[in-house]
């Protein structure tokens, strides 16, 4: 009779490789997310202390000091973004909006894009400055 010999399997988790490219993983995000945050060049108006600086889950509308219109970083007619804005609505009711004014902006530009924002429905808007 011949005996068969079995190898019993090793199972364990090899850590090093799974450090190793959670390490090069780690160190690609830190050198990209700050590449990621770029937008539209504004000087924002500063309102003391308390300033609005608007949240991460808001939608960004932007007025240069031109008086152009951006949606994150598409120009756009005011009308579009208004539209845009219903869309994404749809899927979030509690959509909230910070309106980005150029310290040099028109004034009649960031209240015209406010005010069609609130004819449409949405209750949650803010225009976004920063703190002296």
């Amino acid at each position: 009779m011949s005996r068969i010999r079995r190898r019993k399997a090793d199972f364990s988790i090899q850590l090093t490789p799974m450090i190793d490219v959670m390490t090069v993983l780690l160190a690609v995000f830190m050198v990209t997310t700050p590449m990621m945050t770029t937008g539209i060049d504004l000087e924002l108006p500063r309102a003391g202390a308390s300033a609005m600086t608007g949240n991460d889950h808001a939608i960004q509308i932007s007025v240069d000091s031109n008086g152009r219109y951006f949606l994150s970083e598409m120009e756009l007619p005011r009308d579009e973004i208004v539209k845009r804005a219903i869309a994404m609505r749809g899927e979030n009711p509690n959509l909230t909006i910070m309106i980005n004014g150029d310290t040099h902006a028109d004034y009649g530009a960031v209240m015209s894009m406010m005010g069609k924002l609130k004819d449409s429905g949405f209750q949650k808007v803010g225009l976004r400055t920063q703190p002296e």
